[in-house]
């Protein structure tokens, strides 16, 4: 049985001052989460506030503690339902995340095999893009980071638009001279546009070769999203999906669906935003988190990509040890590891 879960969070500043069109930011906070049966551990994580871990600790320890650790769907069930009157989405999704990431790595060290294995892998790897080209970035910082990514071999990499339109055609130049040709760029609008500022920008976006446009609008709006649908320039939206519930209205207003394993109620809720896109026909991109999404998505017929975005690599590695290692543009889970293969370090 589970014996009890632990929480704690640590909050890394970032490497420079960073932004995007709605957002700034000077530091991460990852919050974590282990799980105890016996002789062994799992360890769970999300992206968001530290309040977070104490509310692991105050609503949903007690739920899980005693359960079976095979039945990760049923603890599941029971941390949402403990969270109907505080909130199971936001910081309380984030929390049912961390636990459900928590309990499936137990689950499968239990059982002595790879997270991937657990779930049963479609995937030898998941294609990677590198994300980040903030707005903060001055011409030389943003041409430095996406070139060195396609310098590695990434076949994508994504940047920051929206919070100075005045110069985002001038940075998009920047980025398009530093990869080359052979290098997809996309860009990420985190809702900065309204309906009529969006379908502007996607038209610009599209005659500089850009091929993906992320929230162009709010995911909120999907009104909005399918509206701009239909050109060469992918719409993509879902990072906020926060439950399996908020991802149908978006399954026909995008072209790429995202989803974030560590907001999405976790691996449960992700498989469940896994099967409506297999039901849909429609591509699955994964939203940051990539050491553990690389075992989470691998898993999932319909995905497409795995977002490799600056700030949680650099806090991944100074958190984790056995963090997996970009192969060219592919990120593959380690097999032969136990669980998603993560240790903390002291």
């Amino acid at each position: 049985m589970i014996d009890g879960l632990e929480t704690s969070a640590r909050t890394i500043a970032t490497d420079a001052p960073e932004s995007d069109g709605t957002l700034e930011w000077h530091d991460t906070t990852i919050v974590l989460v282990r799980a105890f049966a016996g002789e062994h551990a799992g360890l769970g994580y999300t992206y968001g506030d530290a309040s977070i871990a104490t509310l692991v600790e105050g609503r949903l320890a007690e739920v899980v503690r005693g359960r079976d650790p095979m039945d990760v769907p049923g603890a599941w069930s029971a941390m949402r339902d403990a969270l109907r009157n505080t909130g199971a989405v936001g910081a309380g999704a984030m929390a049912i995340s961390a636990v459900d990431m928590a309990l499936w790595d137990l689950k499968a060290r239990i059982l002595g095999v790879a997270l991937c294995t657990l779930l049963g892998r479609a995937h030898e790897g998941v294609e990677i893009y590198g994300s980040g080209g903030f707005t903060s970035y001055d011409d030389r910082q943003l041409a430095a980071q996406l070139g060195g990514w396609a310098s590695d071999g990434f076949a994508r990499v994504k940047m920051k638009v929206g919070r100075d339109p005045d110069v985002d055609e001038h940075r998009v130049d920047v980025a398009r001279e530093a990869i080359g040709d052979g290098v997809e760029l996309m860009v990420d609008a985190n809702g900065a546009y309204d309906r009529a500022q969006a379908r502007h920008w996607r038209d610009i976006f599209a005659e500089h070769g850009v091929t993906w446009l992320e929230e162009p609008v709010s995911s909120d709006d999907a009104e909005g999203l399918e509206q701009l649908r239909g050109g060469p320039v992918a719409i993509a939206a879902g990072e906020y999906g926060w439950r399996p519930e908020d991802f149908p209205p978006l399954a026909g207003a995008v072209d790429v669906l995202q989803a974030d394993v560590t907001r999405c109620q976790g691996i449960t809720g992700l498989l469940a935003v896994g099967g409506l896109c297999e039901a849909h026909g429609l591509p699955l991109s994964a939203h940051c988190a990539p050491a553990i999404s690389c075992h989470a998505f691998a898993a999932l017929p319909p995905t497409r990509h795995l977002e490799y975005f600056h700030d949680h690599v650099r806090v991944e590695h100074l958190v984790f040890d056995g963090v997996p290692e970009p192969d060219g543009g592919l990120l593959r889970p380690d097999p032969d590891r136990p669980g998603h293969g993560l240790e903390l370090k002291v």
